[in-house]
């Protein structure tokens, strides 16, 4: 029988190639032709805790991952305890025979082979990789090639367990039996990746960022291509430092993003706040994770929209916008930095783990990105006035150093030449000015994606963010059921929302205890009928978030 959803789960102790394990084997599955999904669990240890990664993959876009298998390979016997009841019927259990013993099972002594060929932990990985390959009937060649592009250190040894692994699984070899396209459907991407690369496309000059989990994987990817991008990428010493060097930054002309989680951006809120004030553009990538304070902090949520969409003091506009999937992520973290450019402001991507650190079959073209030029000022240099008041409320800029007048960033209130101020009436003048831009930006969006509907459907499960790919993979078994996801969530679209909605009964998914994003729902004036939440740090698994709409809906 011919396998088109096939779900893989491997576990095991940290440091012993879990995660790159569950990476392989989701190349393996690109290369063969099919469509991809990967998460990645694991604890906030460097060693000792309980890794594990899930591979779903199809012949068509698979948006999720399950958490039922088809195979699980576990390297320890905790993997064995925690995954097990999770195999599919007609499933392959393949464990380590070196620390437990099943009936039904696979057991391949992992631990002694790695030892007779002086190999190391982490190889017990590799040996994950093999079985799966095994039972999927991957000639031994191609998987070899895969090696050599994955595992390039110790090549010969892993390939040497390799080969213990098919001579030992040869009775079940090719027991699931893969459908395949003819040409690969597109490359693999981690949420974050996208995101990075976006923002690059449109220009982004300077990172700036804190390591915090899961936002960390920007600062990573990006430090490992700043010299193929010509990017400047800094790690400085505090998010407070972070965010003010980012302001000098796009002071001088540089397109700058930074990036965090809850706790770190709490950090950066004064200097948000300041970004407003002086006008100055800049992207913020905010990485929600369950909080508060430090939380769960290797796990997804969506706790963070209140605070995305109110950070700060004082009112100010911002630009903020969540999107879902790999490909959505690159166009709208381009998209975002040429608005907050276009518009003088700060703006947040506002993404989470089940998005940022998930891998994708993911299509991209970075030629498609066209950069948007700010607003500049080529008048006398001495009338120039960085604060200038327009219709649009936007005014043109100039970067320093520009001999013959002095360009201003204050975080006083100012008049238009940016020279301090308290009078009422100027006061009255720059504050109107400023939100002058509100009315701009959502001009703007009505050319722009702000609300994407997925299907049909006489109901509609309201979605945002990375939620909305849970939701795309859960209707495919719900009838009648059509995705809606809000993409801008400030200035928030109830244009197109309404649009969307109209005669539809509203179901609300979301990761949040409080329904802050059913509240912002409600507050626009939309009414909702039920609503699904979930706040135990993980992203819903799509069979049961199918039979939670099915009961939403009766």
């Amino acid at each position: 029988m011919v396998q088109d959803l096939l779900t893989v789960i491997v576990g095991g102790e940290a440091g012993h190639g879990v995660k790159k394990s569950g990476n392989v084997i989701s190349i393996l599955m690109n290369e063969l032709g099919r469509y991809v999904f990967e998460m990645d669990d694991y604890p906030s240890l460097i060693r000792g805790g309980h890794n594990f990664s899930v591979v779903s993959s199809s012949t068509s876009p698979v948006y999720s991952h399950y958490m039922s298998a088809d195979i699980i390979v576990c390297l320890d016997k905790r993997s064995v305890d925690m995954h097990k009841d999770r195999l599919k019927d007609g499933g392959s259990l393949v464990y380590n025979a070196d620390t437990v013993t099943l009936d039904p099972g696979t057991g391949l002594p992992m631990k002694t082979w790695i030892k007779d060929i002086k190999g190391i932990p982490l190889m017990a990985g590799t040996i994950g990789v093999a079985a799966v390959s095994a039972l999927c009937g991957v000639e031994f060649s191609f998987l070899e090639r895969i090696f050599k592009a994955n595992y390039p250190r110790g090549l010969e040894a892993n390939v040497e367990l390799a080969r213990m692994v098919y001579e030992r699984m040869k009775d079940d070899e090719g027991k699931f039996e893969l459908a395949t396209a003819e040409t690969r459907p597109g490359h693999l991407l981690a949420g974050n990746e996208a995101i990075a690369l976006g923002a690059a496309a449109a220009g982004l000059d300077v990172y700036i960022a804190y390591p915090m989990t899961p936002a960390s994987s920007v600062l990573h990817y990006l430090a490992d291509l700043s010299k193929k991008l010509g990017m400047a990428v800094v790690h400085p010493e505090t998010e407070i430092a972070v965010i003010n060097m980012a302001l000098g930054s796009a002071y001088a002309g540089a397109r700058t993003a930074v990036g965090s989680s809850g706790g770190g951006f709490a950090l950066m809120h004064e200097a948000f706040s300041l970004a407003g004030m002086s006008e100055t553009p800049l992207m913020v990538i905010l990485a929600s994770r369950p909080g508060p304070s430090t939380g769960v902090p290797t796990y997804t949520c969506q706790g963070d929209l209140d605070f995305a969409l109110n950070v700060g003091h004082g009112e100010f506009p911002r630009i903020v916008l969540s999107p879902s999937g790999t490909n959505q992520a690159f166009e709208k973290a381009a998209e975002l930095l040429n608005l907050v450019w276009k518009f003088q402001v700060p703006g947040i991507l506002l993404t989470e783990k089940h998005l940022g650190e998930s891998w994708m079959t993911t299509s991209i073209d970075p030629e498609s990105v066209e950069i948007t030029e700010p607003s500049l000022y080529d008048g006398p240099l001495e009338q120039y006035g960085r604060y200038e008041k327009t219709d649009s409320g936007i005014s043109p800029m100039l970067f320093p150093p520009v001999k013959g007048t002095v360009v201003k960033a204050s975080s006083y209130e100012h008049d238009q030449k940016g020279i301090t101020t308290e009078e009422a009436e100027k006061v009255v003048e720059m504050q109107e000015k400023r939100y002058r831009k509100e009315k701009a930006i959502r001009e703007e969006m009505r050319n722009l994606l702000t609300v994407a509907t997925y299907g049909e459907g006489s109901k509609s499960l309201v979605t945002y963010g990375s939620t909305t790919l849970s939701a795309l993979e859960a209707v495919k078994n719900v009838d009648d059921v059509r995705v809606v996801q809000v993409i801008f969530l400030r200035p928030f679209p109830d244009w197109a929302l309404q649009e969307a909605l109209s005669g539809s009964d509203v179901i609300v998914a979301e990761l949040s205890i409080s329904g802050q994003f059913e509240n912002l729902l409600r507050s626009k004036g939309f009414d909702v009928s039920a609503h699904i939440r979930q706040y135990d740090g993980r992203a819903f698994d799509p069979p049961e978030l199918a039979a939670r709409i099915r009961e939403a809906t009766q």
